[in-house]
C-alpha cells in the first residue's frame, strides 16, 4: 500500500528508494523474518529456509561433502553461524569486513580440509578465491544476476578442481525469489537493477515498469 501511495504521488522514477526497500523486507522475509528491524521480527522463533539450510548442510556434512556457502548480506551468515554452532558444525566465515591479511590463511585452512564448511558474502567472495577443495555450493538466497552467481560458484570449478561440484539454490516456493526468478530469464535488466538495489546508498536506478511492480507486489 505504501508502495502504491507513493507512485501515485510521485510517479515511479522517484519511488524508486522506497520500491527498492519494499522488496528487500519481502526478500528478507523469505531468507528469514528476523532478519528485518520490525517489533514483530522479534517474536519470530525460526524460519523454513533456514530449516531447510540445516537439514541440507547436516546430511551433506554427514557424507563428507566440503561446502561453500554464500549469501548476500553479512546478517544472513550471522543467522546461519548459529545454526551451525547449534548442529556442533564447524565452519569458517569470510566477509568483507575480514582483514585483508587474514583472508588467506583462512582461505587455506579450508583448502587445508580444516572444516567442512565455508560461509562467504559476495563481496567477499566474488572473485579471487581458489576453493577447489570444495565439491558443493549452496546460495542461500538468489541473487537474480546469473554472472554474479556463476562467478561465486566458479570459486570450486577453478583448475586443480578434481571432482564435480554440485550447486543447491534455496528458493522459497510462493513468494517474491520466484516471481524475480521469473522475471529474470525474460528481463534481465530488472533483475540486475533489482540485485543492486540491496545497497540502497549505491544510487542503482531501478529498471522496472509499473507493470513489472505489480507482478511482484500482487497477493500470493
Amino acid at each position: 500500500k505504501r508502495v502504491r501511495e507513493a507512485i501515485r504521488a510521485k510517479g515511479l522514477g522517484q519511488s524508486q528508494i522506497i520500491v527498492l526497500d519494499a522488496l528487500l523486507k519481502l526478500r528478507q522475509i523469505c531468507c528469514d523474518p528476523r532478519l528485518l528491524k520490525l517489533p514483530a521480527a522479534k517474536k519470530v522463533k525460526e524460519s523454513a529456509k533456514l530449516e531447510s539450510f540445516r537439514q541440507l548442510t547436516v546430511n551433506l556434512v554427514e557424507e563428507g561433502r566440503r561446502i561453500l556457502v554464500f549469501s548476500q548480506f553479512t546478517s544472513r551468515l550471522e543467522l546461519l553461524e548459529r545454526c551451525l554452532s547449534e548442529e556442533k558444525i564447524a565452519f569458517l566465515k569470510l566477509t568483507g569486513y575480514t582483514p585483508e591479511s587474514e583472508r588467506a590463511e583462512i582461505v587455506k585452512r579450508f583448502q587445508d580440509g580444516e572444516v567442512p564448511v565455508f560461509l562467504i558474502s559476495l563481496k567477499a567472495g566474488g572473485s579471487g578465491l581458489n576453493l577447489t577443495a570444495a565439491d558443493t555450493v549452496i546460495h542461500y538466497d538468489p541473487w537474480w544476476n546469473p554472472a554474479v552467481e556463476d562467478q561465486a560458484t566458479g570459486r570450486a570449478h577453478r583448475m586443480g578442481q578434481q571432482n564435480p561440484v554440485f550447486v543447491y539454490r534455496l528458493i522459497t516456493e510462493g513468494t517474491i525469489e520466484e516471481r524475480i526468478l521469473d522475471l529474470q530469464k525474460r528481463k534481465a535488466a530488472i533483475a540486475k537493477a533489482i540485485l543492486e538495489g540491496d545497497d540502497l546508498e549505491s544510487g542503482a536506478g531501478l529498471a522496472i515498469d509499473r507493470a513489472d511492480l505489480e507482478h511482484l507486489l500482487a497477493p500470493i
